[in-house]
């Protein structure tokens, strides 16, 4: 289970990437029973069934339909019930009823998964020149990696509500535990960066396009806020200070009773994992945190979080630290300094909206990112659940700032840095 996260190395042939992936995601259902995909614990969890079919129905709307006018929909209902937020192409079932969707079976949905793998794999060997198939393609994989990620993170979610605990593999091991390096601010003076994706290799829209930013001067911290710092927090009353506090975040605090990270023990001893319940690892960068929770923690150090740009200029060049090979743990792994990538997402302090310039692709494929561009946080870096191959310094994801059932932390700044 644990190599089901790794990406393969990049084939001759797209034909063998998307079976690859396509079979990385039927390899995360081998701990779980048919009655774990079908459960949605809270309305941001998707049922494991539904993420199936739904990255499935992606690549049937967008690849197949369009490229073929003698292809037949394995079931004309699935347009309505495995559709997300493409409105351009037709209603779907409401998000927050997800759960309710007994039916198909998991048995069909896997059916449905293989009716449209051997229709692809088909069009591959007439149609591997085309470039516009090639592209749908490509992002067709590149979102089941994203999936095969929030798949992880929902079935977490909903395993954590059963009054059991019960492990999604109680065979994962925790990376070894190391002592954080002591914690460190980098001075970086004033300047123009240049910012988004460098043109090489596939990106998402949203990393698009490349641009010159100012940044004043500012330091940035060496490695991410661990677990004991967080502890510390916690213990000076952090969840009681309403001066630490945004408003929303005070409200939020108030409404849903916070007093820790999610999935933390009450004792603030363990905390629940894909391997169970454990203990808290202190040199651990510290995971499940809200952008409220993210932002009080750094006023209480006296500090803030870094622009996405701050924290992009940072990041870029850098090679990924050596416990990247750990994160087949599904934990955050600790004493990696300088490490920027693949143990937890962490927070900025901008939100989430377009470059300058940025324009989304014409037809319903412009409604991948763009439309999200309203009321969320910019999160940068990967956690130990995302796909290897999206690992860079431009890659963007965004969240709400009341989300927290990701692998979302963070890491501090501050204002001032060389003259």
């Amino acid at each position: 289970m644990v190599s089901n996260l790794k990406p393969v190395a990049e084939p001759s042939r797209l034909a063998a990437r998307f079976r690859a992936v396509r079979n990385a995601t039927e390899g995360l259902l081998a701990p779980l029973n048919p009655e774990d995909t079908v459960v949605q614990s809270m309305a941001d969890v998707s049922p494991t069934k539904w993420h199936l079919a739904h990255v499935t129905w992606f690549f049937e709307q967008f690849v197949l339909l369009p490229a073929s006018s003698g292809y037949e929909r394995y079931d004309e209902s699935y347009d309505f019930l495995f559709n997300s937020y493409y409105y351009s192409v037709g209603q779907m079932h409401a998000r927050t009823r997800r759960g309710m969707l007994t039916r198909p079976t998991l048995a069909e949905v896997l059916s449905y998964r293989h009716y449209v793998d051997t229709a692809v794999d088909a069009l591959l060997e007439t149609d591997s020149a085309n470039p516009e198939i090639e592209q749908r393609i490509e992002l067709g994989i590149q979102h089941e990696q994203q999936h095969q990620e929030l798949l992880l993170a929902d079935i977490k979610h909903v395993l954590a509500q059963n009054p059991l605990k019960p492990a999604y593999d109680p065979g994962l091991r925790p990376p070894p535990r190391r002592a954080a390096p002591a914690l460190r601010f980098e001075a970086r003076s004033a300047g123009i960066r240049r910012i988004g994706h460098a043109g090489r290799g596939f990106a998402f829209d949203n990393e698009r396009p490349r641009h010159d930013t100012l940044l004043m001067p500012h330091r940035i911290a060496n490695r991410p806020v661990t677990n004991a710092e967080y502890r510390e927090f916690i213990d000076a009353g952090g969840y009681r200070d309403t001066a630490l506090w945004l408003a929303d975040g005070w409200a939020t605090v108030v409404a849903e009773r916070w007093r820790r990270p999610l999935y933390w023990s009450e004792d603030l001893d363990r905390e629940f994992t894909l391997g169970g319940l454990r203990s808290l690892d202190p040199g651990a960068p510290v995971s499940h945190l809200s952008f409220y929770e993210a932002d009080a923690f750094a006023r209480w150090a006296g500090a803030r979080l870094p622009t996405e740009f701050e924290w992009e200029a940072e990041a870029a060049g850098r090679q990924v630290s050596g416990n990247l090979a750990e994160r087949g743990y599904l934990h955050p792994a600790s004493g990696a300094p300088g490490q920027y990538f693949g143990d937890v997402w962490e927070w900025t302090s901008s939100s989430y909206a377009g470059y300058p310039g940025f324009r989304p692709p014409d037809g319903p494929l412009g409604e991948y990112n763009g439309k999200f561009m309203c009321s969320q946080m910019s999160v940068r870096g990967g956690s130990a659940l995302t796909a290897e191959s999206h690992i860079r310094a431009s890659y963007r994801s965004f969240f709400y700032p009341q989300q927290r059932w990701q692998m979302l932390g963070l890491r501090l700044a501050q204002d001032g840095g060389r003259a």
